[in-house]
């Protein structure tokens, strides 16, 4: 598509929350343009949950059908390894509504789906290898972006009457916002690797907890997706030992594993990712607002972060979409009704992290015990209780599928339901 040098809504980083945020617009009839860094979406080691308030979402925007067609593993129930045997602990068939589970699909394709239904739209744009750099400014309001050409090397500014940064954790404009975020911290980091899965392994979601070592397995068909968890900081002293080092945990961890772990050659095969929790007191700025992860950082547990920082799209172009088509642009106490809406499931979700770390993560990963040689103990109470009595496990499957204040399209933005979808008319 054409570069537009002047567009109404500027929205930086092509993820799930800034392609969601422009689809939306585009079909408010508001000119949007969605800049990304990247020439594709094909990167790896990306959050690849689609959660059922998200695919709610869909079947609302008339997706539903065509996200369907896409290959993909369904989670529909997760279960955990303990000393003490293995136990389920979330029951997504409990859920309501039409989606009973959470897709596990690879987020390029997820992506690729948001772009294509968005350039239907007229007034929608898509920057590839557009890397912004800089904010412009015009008497202490945000007017815009620069940002580079990254085929060309060409510097150009892009003008907008609102900038919305989606750009994640790491996030270019906050930094040039001079924004800084308020952090919590967190106990560990996470390796992320794929070990080959066998079709008589266990399906779904799987997480093995033990005193000092802590992975969780996502079922992605022929492999899976690991992510191992480690005290914060010790990458480079374990690293250091050699990959036999995480070999020799997985086998010990998780014994059906022991024949695979050699298809880890290197450390090269393995990713560090680094967990941060935080969030921004203040996410709005004359002419900028911020979502997503780079207005609140989430942690790995319960892998709710795809699925708030969509909401936090959906929440913020149906508030701020009737000025922006009214007036083309949005007022300071718009883009605070956004945060206002978005501040207190984000906080809810955030403290129940942050009680994870303390009382689980924290205490397990600062134990460094070895491996146990058997599968014996007690449950934990809260987890007995949920075997005893498993209408409960509902609960984390709500908590985690659904999330607090999950954000339903507004009217504006449906489109009729393909013969045989499921998408409902209801706002």
């Amino acid at each position: 598509m054409g570069k537009n040098e002047r567009t109404t809504v500027a929205v930086v980083g092509g993820g799930p929350a800034g392609m969601v945020m422009g689809l939306l617009l585009a079909r408010a009839g508001v000119e949007v343009t969605v800049l990304e860094k990247h020439a594709d979406f094909l990167r790896d080691f990306r959050g690849d949950t689609v959660h059922a308030s998200t695919l709610t979402l869909l079947d609302d925007l008339g997706l539903g059908e065509r996200f369907a067609a896409i290959p993909q593993r369904r989670l529909d129930r997760v279960a955990a390894q303990l000393d003490g045997g293995l136990v389920q602990i979330a029951d997504m068939s409990r859920l309501p509504g039409a989606h009973q589970h959470i897709a596990l699909v690879p987020q390029w394709d997820f992506l690729d789906l948001l772009a294509a239904a968005a350039a239907d739209e007229p007034s929608f744009t898509l920057l590839r290898r557009a890397d912004v750099t800089g904010l412009l400014r015009e008497s202490g309001r945000v007017t815009g972006v620069r940002y580079t050409d990254r085929a060309t090397g060409e510097e150009h500014e892009l003008a907008a009457a609102l900038t919305v940064a989606c750009d994640g954790r790491h996030s270019a404009v906050r930094t040039a916002a001079g924004l800084r975020p308020r952090g919590f911290g967190v106990p560990m980091d996470v390796w992320w690797f794929r070990l080959p899965r066998r079709a008589d392994d266990v399906a779904g979601g799987l997480g093995r907890f033990t005193a000092g070592h802590f992975c969780v397995l996502i079922d992605r068909g022929d492999q899976w997706q690991c992510a191992y968890m480690i005290r914060k900081g010790s990458d480079a002293e374990l690293r250091a030992k050699g990959i036999g080092e995480l070999r020799r945990r997985m086998a010990g961890l998780v014994p059906w594993l022991g024949d695979r772990v050699d298809t880890l050659e290197s450390w090269d095969d393995v990713k560090l990712l680094d967990v941060r929790l935080d969030r921004l007191r203040r996410w709005f700025a004359d002419g900028l607002l911020l979502i997503g992860d780079a207005a609140h950082a989430m942690s790995p547990v319960g892998g709710v972060g795809i699925n708030l920082a969509v909401a936090d799209a959906v929440a913020a172009a149906r508030i701020l979409a009737p000025e922006l088509r009214r007036g083309g642009t949005a007022s300071t106490a718009a883009l605070r009704r956004v945060q206002l809406r978005r501040w207190w499931p984000t906080a809810l979700v955030q403290g129940g992290q942050r009680l994870a770390h303390r009382a689980v993560l924290g205490k397990a990963l600062s134990a460094d015990q070895d491996l146990p040689a058997t599968t014996t103990g007690t449950l934990p109470l809260p987890i007995r209780i949920t075997q005893r009595f498993p209408l409960l496990q509902g609960i984390p499957a709500r908590l985690v599928a659904i999330g607090p204040l999950p954000e339903r399209a507004p009217a504006w933005a449906r489109r009729p339901t393909p013969p045989g979808g499921t998408a409902q008319s209801r706002d």
